[in-house]
């Protein structure tokens, strides 16, 4: 599979670390050594790496409700400006790994467990009566897998909740791997996530990976990988202006346009 020749799609050559796009040059670029390219300087996709809540799934404002009730079973007070500084700093934070977010917020280990359990108790009360998948997201991973381009999911939840979340949408095989931050791979936004897909894919190049996310976090985690190609979608927390801010190579309306981004030789 290869990026497409329209307007704006980026190619997969490096220049000074920074994604080169059509506009860049006439000229192919010179191939940094071990680069894994086609014939005509365009790369292959291997694998894509898609976000969750607010990417693939519909989110509602539920990761924010269930924050609110977290933050209030660990006694930061309902309203005033500890609890206004919280909820800025979960905003600007989302998508990454809740544990880590609480323990910045409350500067404990034992205060960011018990509301990291709060959390997470909130947040699949708030999904028992279901989820929705973002329209066309199923259709985007059949259309990819069927191309033969690997794909996974990953997540700021525990592994408990992105299961539950799985199971509530009948996703369990939608995609090839599903990852979430565990003791031994940190969460976004650091790359960790992103590296385990691409190892056990087994990509013959980080330059041959896109990630997906609508969260400057997502985007972050992209660049930290070094992944190929980091795409912004507005289905979620983050506007346009936030996702290019944090670096991101395209932004789309829906992850349901991504498939027309990655187009067939």
């Amino acid at each position: 599979m290869r990026w497409g020749k329209t307007p704006e799609l980026v190619y997969t050559k490096r220049d000074s670390g920074r994604m080169r796009t059509t506009d860049d040059f006439t000229e192919p670029a010179s191939e940094p050594a071990g680069t894994t390219t086609s014939h005509d300087g365009t790369s292959s996709v291997q694998l894509v790496v898609f976000d969750m809540a607010g990417t693939t799934i519909v989110d509602d404002g539920l990761v924010t409700q269930a924050f609110e009730i977290a933050a209030t079973a660990v006694g930061i007070p309902a309203e005033g400006v500890e609890r206004d500084r919280a909820r800025t700093y979960v905003l600007d934070t989302m998508g990454q790994s809740k544990i880590a977010v609480f323990r910045a917020l409350l500067g404990s280990d034992d205060a960011a467990r018990r509301a990291n359990e709060a959390f997470e108790e909130a947040y699949g009360e708030l999904i028992d009566d279901g989820v929705d998948p973002i329209p066309g997201a199923a259709e985007t991973f059949a259309d990819l897998r069927s191309r033969g381009i690997t794909t996974a999911f990953t997540t700021g939840f525990s592994p408990a909740t992105q299961q539950r979340i799985l199971d509530s949408l009948g996703w369990a095989e939608v995609v090839d791997q599903v990852l979430a931050p565990t003791a031994g791979l940190r969460g976004r936004p650091y790359p960790d996530l992103v590296l385990a897909a691409a190892l056990t894919a087994q990509v013959d190049d980080m330059a041959n990976v896109v990630v997906v996310g609508d969260t400057s976090s997502d985007i972050d985690t992209a660049r930290r990988a070094r992944a190929g190609l980091a795409v912004g979608v507005l289905t979620g927390a983050h506007d346009e202006h936030t996702l290019r801010a944090a670096g991101a190579d395209r932004v789309l309306a829906s992850v349901a346009d991504l498939p027309a981004l990655i187009t067939a030789p």
